[in-house]
């Protein structure tokens, strides 16, 4: 027996960015286990990475490429050669791209997060076909778009840095589930003396921890930061050095924070008039104090209308304090923006030939079932689905299936396993997983580049994503000698060596140490410096203003809301969140039977006072529902859901729940007040017990 331990990354969409170790038996991957010589990973993995080889070796892999023998959506195929697949997709292909190539849209995502094997081969190829493009707006794009109006760029609190700071406001995360090594950090920091404080519609597993809970109604986020600004104000505890050295906008800014006093946010945010006075006056005497006061904002605060400006308004927070002049103070949305990665050589943009239209991801509903026009371009008549699974992920699911359901579609996808996407394909194409493929990794949670050595060879006929696009292009007569550059090779270029940050990137050396800090300062805006217009925190935002925004932090209502439709809430009158479960990621590992045994079966969390309205006892199934359609669950009655508030944790796979669907029947495709992304957490529904 040959044991050897390969260097590795987790791909998947994270911010904690794992260094792994897999230990390799006789070419057989038989553990995966956390560096623990990597600052951030220390060792320790989630429950679902930790399991990565059950998911590798699965039964039910795919490990040969299909095509469809049954209508689309019974997931019905035939066994057919590489050969065979590739000569079906260009014979498919090639006509479309002579009539107008916008008609060929690839769908993808973070499936995996790596800079190979996401979005480097597959986008030259689709640069170099003259394809649609696609707008990547279905997790982070409205949050990501008000933080960088107001500091410049994904850039915030070092991760290393959480535990010496004594206040740390956790608003809009679960971060036990979902950013489990910030946790960490979080934790030391607690037993160090610092206060936790979550902020949530929801009491999740991380609020449950916490020294307090302030648990305000789902879209309010924005006022809750607007309230605390006018405590900040008007009990002076603000840093007016910092502000006139380092900010633009103050007085206006001063103006718009007097017309929220904590009357007005604690009705609109449905908490307490204390909750917002003491939370401020917390988090401004921590700042005043020299102390490290720290806010990790998450993804869940912007899936709403006004997301993008509520986290603007909280990204206003540690400019108003100077909470960024100490490392352990300041904001952490993303850290993706210290990488400079070199997207330009890896995707090769250079290829288009004209500009195509985009279509926004989020909306792929309704863009598939759209007849050509000259406002829209030509009809949709082909997809290549990667690293992603939209027939669960995409918003108003039944839309989704009707698009993907059209005859005259024709759908390629590129999976591990029988997702219900696959299920509307008409060639399915087997990749491979983390394990066997090359892949170099940014990050969004911490400060390090990583790299991913192939463990084991691609099982069956598995092959990575860049392999399966080098090949699509020589099929359809692309001769770039772009299309044949190995994965090594690409990613020798995924950062900018030249960049003082990435201290002189090697790929070789990368590779055999697994892992790299970024050269970036411990406190990256204690002196300013903001990658903004201005050079400085943008309280006031002259980009926004010409883009149509109000240019000062405000309040934008939900969508679904009493305040926005009243007509609306009449009819359905709970608000509906789906933040993942802690033994899913996504829709990644629902197929794993050992985590969805852990995780039981769909279910709601659902106020014993809304229950008792509806006649709902514990254990009873009941449907979700709203005009976009419905769903079905097991009730869990708790007050961990606020009155007035549903939970139904994660995106099950639709073909594993007892009724073939899930939370994203309700969801809508109307999207936020920047950014283009969706509102999945603007969503009204009623529920009702199943007779």
């Amino acid at each position: 027996m040959t044991t050897t331990q390969v260097r590795a990354a987790c791909p998947l969409d994270c911010p904690d960015t794992c260094a792994l170790l897999v230990t390799v038996t006789d070419g057989v991957a038989t553990a995966v286990k956390g560096d623990p010589d990597h600052p951030t990973t220390a060792g320790v993995l989630c429950t679902k990475v930790s399991r990565f080889t059950e998911r590798t070796y699965h039964a039910d892999r795919l490990l040969h490429p299909l095509r469809r023998v049954g209508k689309k959506g019974e997931g019905k195929f035939e066994r057919i050669s590489w050969e065979e697949a590739l000569q079906t997709i260009a014979a498919r292909l090639k006509p479309i791209a002579a009539r107008d190539p916008q008609a060929i849209l690839p769908y993808s995502y973070c499936g995996t997060m790596g800079l190979v094997q996401g979005e480097s081969m597959s986008s030259r190829f689709f640069n170099q076909l003259g394809a649609s493009l696609l707008d990547r707006t279905i997790c982070a794009s409205a949050g990501a778009t008000g933080y960088r109006y107001t500091v410049g760029a994904s850039i915030g609190t070092d991760l290393e840095q959480f535990q010496n700071a004594k206040l740390i406001i956790i608003w809009g995360g679960n971060p036990i589930a979902s950013n489990l090594h910030f946790w960490m950090r979080a934790q030391e920091a607690k037993r160090n003396g610092a206060t936790l404080i979550a902020i949530d519609p929801y009491r999740s597993l991380t609020a449950e921890k916490c020294h307090q809970h302030i648990a305000l109604l789902p879209g309010t986020d924005a006022a809750l930061a607007l309230g605390l600004m006018h405590v900040l104000i008007t009990e002076d505890l603000v840093d007016h050095d910092y502000i006139e050295r380092y900010t633009v906008g103050y007085d206006g800014l001063k103006q718009r924070a007097l017309e929220w006093p904590p009357e007005r946010v604690a009705e609109v945010c449905g908490i307490t008039v204390a909750e917002v006075v003491e939370l401020a006056r917390l988090y401004g005497r921590a700042c005043r104090s020299g102390e490290g006061a720290a806010i990790r904002t998450n993804y869940g605060v912007q899936r709403v209308h006004g997301g993008g400006m509520a986290v603007r308004n909280i990204a206003c927070l540690p400019a108003l304090t100077g909470a960024w002049r100490h490392p352990a103070g300041g904001m952490q949305l993303s850290s993706s923006g210290s990488f400079p990665v070199n997207r330009k050589a890896l995707q090769r943009p250079d290829l288009l030939k004209g500009t195509p239209r985009t279509i926004n991801m989020s909306t792929i509903g309704d863009d598939l079932l759209k007849e050509s026009s000259p406002e829209f371009g030509p009809q949709v008549e082909a997809v290549i689905v990667y690293n992603s699974n939209p027939l669960a992920v995409a918003p108003d699911s039944s839309k989704v299936a009707q698009g993907f359901a059209r005859e005259d579609l024709f759908t390629v996808v590129l999976e591990h396993f029988q997702t219900d996407t696959v299920d509307y394909a008409d060639i399915v194409l087997p990749a491979t997983t983390q394990l066997e493929h090359v892949d170099a990794h940014s990050t969004y949670g911490h400060l390090y580049m990583m790299a991913n050595n192939a463990a084991v060879a691609p099982l069956g006929e598995a092959k990575a994503n860049t392999e399966i696009f080098r090949l699509l292009a020589q099929y359809m007569g692309f001769d770039d000698p772009c299309f044949q550059e190995s994965d090594d090779a690409l990613a020798a270029k995924a950062f900018d060596n030249t960049d003082a940050r990435a201290v002189h990137f090697d790929w070789e050396s990368l590779k055999r140490r697994g892992w790299q800090k970024l050269a970036m300062p411990e406190a990256p805006f204690a002196e300013g410096g903001f990658p903004t217009p201005s050079g400085k925190c943008e309280l006031y935002s002259e980009a926004m203003a010409q883009a149509g925004l109000d240019p000062l932090p405000t309040y934008i209502a939900p969508h679904e809301s009493q305040a926005s439709n009243p007509a609306l809430a009449a009819r359905f009158p709970l608000a509906m969140i789906s933040p993942p479960a802690r033994n899913f990621l996504n829709s990644t590992f629902v197929n794993v039977k050992s985590l969805r045994a852990a995780e039981g079966e769909p279910h709601l969390d659902i106020h014993p006072d809304d229950c008792a309205a509806r006649g709902i006892a514990a254990g009873d199934m009941v449907r979700i529902f709203n005009d976009r359609g419905s769903f079905v669950a097991k009730a869990r009655v708790t007050d961990k859901a606020r009155k007035g508030l549903v939970v139904g944790l994660s995106v099950w796979w639709k073909k594993l729940a007892s009724d073939g669907k899930n939370a994203n029947e309700v969801t809508s495709q109307r999207l936020t007040d920047m950014g283009r992304a969706p509102t999945f957490y603007d969503t009204l529904v009623e529920v009702e017990k199943v007779a």
